[in-house]
């Protein structure tokens, strides 16, 4: 079942002389439950794909879809209420709240949709990721691999349609960067969680199933890795 399509999508900044375009025509689909690698250089355009494709960014022109959900059709307040129950964020520097706890992090989602949280489902979470006996430590009382996998948490409590990744591994060191793909394959397969990873190396890249190549903002290589 396709989970995310996109369709020929543009983002250009600037005017005249400074323009700068930084996608230029993306189309590709994703099923539910692929682990999809985008790769490509720096200014390639794929951190420019990926806040478009989790509501963060709007696009020059084209469509996303995700879930059968045209996303930029949504006015500002349907987006935001979509991206926080649909779509799952891992940023490289982790963006956990400093005054909460691991727990606390990890519901926010929920708690700022006025959700109850699912008990079961939060201790499975705090399993997956060994955070069970440090759910109640703050930010700066984790490691760099703990605060990582607080924010994958968080991404997971929502059982989201989509899980983005922006170089979930660039922060941390070869072993914790390891553990932390590792614990994404194990997420994407337990729970069935459709993942985009975007990374710039190609032995992370060569874990997921599907890599997407990006450079100048054009797609120039989509290839099947694992079956």
């Amino acid at each position: 079942m396709e989970i995310l399509r996109v369709e020929h999508l543009s983002k250009v900044y600037g005017k005249g002389d400074t323009q700068v375009r930084a996608l230029d025509g993306v189309s590709f689909s994703v099923k539910k439950g692929e682990f999809i690698a985008i790769v490509g250089p720096s200014g390639s355009g794929k951190s420019t794909l990926l806040h478009i494709l989790g509501g963060v960014d709007r696009p020059t022109s084209g469509r996303v879809w995700i879930d059968n959900t045209d996303i930029y059709s949504l006015n500002e307040t349907k987006l935001a209420i979509f991206r926080r129950r649909q779509i799952g964020l891992i940023y490289q520097f982790y963006n956990l709240i400093p005054v909460l706890n691991v727990e606390e992090n990890i519901t926010l989602p929920l708690l700022l949709d006025g959700r109850t949280v699912d008990s079961a489902h939060l201790d499975e979470i705090l399993r997956t990721l060994n955070l069970n006996d440090r759910k109640g430590h703050l930010p700066n009382q984790l490691s760099g691999g703990q605060q990582q996998r607080a924010s994958i948490g968080r991404a997971l409590i929502n059982n989201p349609a989509l899980i983005l990744a922006d170089e979930p591994t660039g922060n941390l060191d070869r072993k914790n960067g390891e553990e932390i793909l590792e614990l994404l394959k194990y997420s994407n397969k337990r729970f069935n969680q459709t993942l985009i990873m975007i990374t710039h190396d190609e032995s992370m890249a060569l874990q997921a199933e599907r890599m997407i190549f990006v450079e100048d903002g054009h797609i120039i290589r989509d290839e099947v890795t694992k079956r």
